[in-house]
């Protein structure tokens, strides 16, 4: 029986040991937790490494999204556009923002469909918010022509896709303001939540600033609005840190790893594979998710899941238009044929090209069978 987990944390944590020991420890007889240098140190080298002026480190990405929305004048009523293939917390960013969230069609690449979002426009419409998916930016050259020609805001929620970049340019840069999330199976992941605000507008700055700790000027201690606790942990950020020289290296393997699936797959009529991550081409892909359109999508999963191979469905197998009880009653024929469709195959940095090669040779078993 194989043993091939979809994702392994004990891994992670075991690769690292010495060095997050080490680091925990000197933070902790610091007794630097909360808004220290670690955070400042990490926030700096964030915004250089993606190009954007500012990061900003907050408890998750889903208050990233939040904040972002509110920085940059989201306002009760107003509708903001999002893919259907999303997790809810793009939905509920926006939401609890005051606005509305506003579902439509993923297109055959699994990102949000510009002509869809175009379809979606009303005289409430405020914003789009693509989610660049999986670790692959969206046509954001499209995206960025229906924003400007409709006189939209755009914002990115680039949870899953730090390092990725469309035309050179890096996720979560595009736009007002965007999210980025260090979940432990993120491509960049710390010991816990933990996210990042991206923005390169100073004002937006300054407001997220205020937002992410109770309103409060970090330089005076006034109170300048109402705003939350949502401060990305001074351990956390010192973790990230010590990772982020680190990164482009795991991209790279994510790639290789992604690579080779394309190669073992490519004969497997019953699956849809996502692009290569080839060289020259608009896209720069960093997968964070391997995610394939299968036929007998439940059955494979089962199969594999005999084999010892662990897989996931994204969002618990439903899209953001399927949450009836959210007040969503839109409906997506397309989107909804993709989520009986999809499924994310194991990519991580625990996986060995010999174990990548037993998934594949899995998953060409079943449907030989």
């Amino acid at each position: 029986m194989n043993n091939i987990p979809f994702f392994d944390y004990p891994h992670v944590f075991k690769k690292h040991e010495n060095d997050f020991m080490r680091i925990i420890a000197d933070v902790a007889s610091r007794g630097a937790f909360i808004m220290q240098k670690d955070l400042r140190e990490f926030e700096s080298n964030l915004a250089k490494y993606t190009g954007a002026k500012y990061a900003v480190g907050v408890a998750n990405a889903t208050d990233g999204l939040q904040l972002a929305c509110m920085a940059g004048g989201i306002e009760a009523g107003d509708e903001v556009i999002i893919s259907s293939h999303t997790m809810v917390a793009t939905a509920s960013a926006i939401h609890f923002a005051g606005g509305v969230p506003i579902p439509v069609e993923a297109g055959e690449d699994l990102l949000i469909d510009p002509d869809a979002i175009e379809a979606a426009i009303t005289e409430k419409t405020r914003a789009i918010m693509p989610t660049q998916l999986n670790g692959r930016t969206c046509d954001m050259d499209k995206i960025t022509k229906i924003a400007d020609k409709h006189g939209l805001k755009l914002f990115e929620d680039a949870a899953q896709a730090l390092g990725s970049k469309f035309k050179g340019q890096s996720a979560g840069t595009f736009g007002v303001a965007s999210a980025i999330s260090f979940y432990p199976a993120k491509t960049l992941g710390c010991l816990g939540d933990g996210g990042a605000v991206l923005t390169n507008d100073p004002d937006v700055h300054k407001q997220l600033l205020l937002l992410r700790d109770h309103g409060r000027d970090e330089t005076t201690g006034d109170v300048e609005c109402w705003g939350f606790n949502t401060r990305l942990d001074n351990i956390q950020a010192a973790i990230l840190n010590h990772l982020l020289p680190q990164y482009e290296e795991i991209i790279g393997r994510r790639r290789h790893i992604a690579a080779l699936y394309n190669e073992l797959l490519a004969d497997v009529t019953e699956v849809i594979l996502p692009p290569k991550p080839e060289s020259g081409s608009a896209h720069f892909d960093i997968f964070q998710n391997y995610e394939i359109r299968a036929e007998n999508r439940d059955q494979l999963k089962q199969y594999l899941k005999e084999q010892g191979i662990g897989t996931l469905i994204q969002w618990s197998g439903k899209a953001i238009h399927q949450f009836t009880k959210l007040g969503f009653k839109t409906e997506l024929p397309k989107t909804t044929k993709l989520f009986q469709e999809i499924l994310l195959l194991p990519l991580n940095l625990s996986i060995t090209d010999e174990e990548v090669v037993v998934v594949a040779e899995a998953i060409k078993s079943f449907y030989k069978s």
